[in-house]
């Protein structure tokens, strides 16, 4: 089999995907944007999507320097959309310095996205300790082993970590680690993007105005 060379730019401009699903109208969209984003990921679970609420975080630091990386999303709802982290990874430094976030939601097969963007804050220790229990015994021994982000000599480092807690915590596994737990994103903005033939896709925006309301606003592609 003949391997592509690297940089094969018209490979590259020939990946093209017509996208024919659906479509997204003003009048068809829900007034506030949580409720909308609750069709589409019920859609997403019922079309059997392979991890639907896989989701891109993009932090940055105060300087403006990006970084982005996909985690699981574990609950949301009004008050925003939760994930687990190691306080001390590269994010966690970022969220501390800068507590902003960006998400985005990508489902291929509906041919959708959403974006949300806001303000981050740290969940509660009992809301942290309340997933974290609930997590299989090798989730919970792997979060703990890892100092997240930091230089490791080899792998056999973190295999030895994990013996180590396996045999510090026979029955029943560790307990919630200080460095570990959860963030929420309270959205301040949403878009979601609906496919549609020869680019000229569907945006629809949510913000808040002056009062407070959520306003639609239908953005060019």
């Amino acid at each position: 089999m003949s391997i592509p060379p690297r940089n094969d730019a018209e490979t590259i401009r020939q990946l093209r995907q017509e996208y024919r699903r659906a479509g997204l109208d003003e009048a068809d969209a829900a007034p506030e944007p949580f409720a909308q984003f609750g069709r589409w990921f019920a859609e997403a679970i019922a079309g059997e999507l392979r991890e639907p609420n896989a989701m891109t975080v993009a932090t940055a630091t105060p300087e403006g320097v990006p970084s982005a990386r996909i985690v699981l999303l574990k609950s949301w709802d009004e008050q925003g959309f939760v994930f687990y982290t190691n306080y001390e990874s590269q994010k966690g430094h970022e969220l501390a310095a800068n507590p902003v976030a960006a998400l985005v939601f990508y489902w291929p097969e509906l041919e959708r996205q959403v974006r949300v963007v806001g303000a981050v804050e740290r969940t509660s220790v009992e809301e942290s300790r309340l997933y974290f229990d609930s997590r299989p015994l090798g989730s919970r021994l792997g979060s703990t082993a890892s100092y997240q982000s930091q230089v490791i000599s080899g792998r056999e480092v973190l295999e030895a970590r994990v013996r180590q807690l396996e045999a510090e915590y026979p029955a029943g596994g560790p307990p919630l680690p200080d460095y570990w737990g959860g963030y929420r994103v309270a959205p301040t903005s949403f878009e979601f993007w609906q496919g549609r033939p020869s680019r000229v896709h569907d945006r629809l925006r949510y913000r808040r105005d002056a009062e407070g309301n959520w306003v639609i606003e239908r953005l060019s592609p």
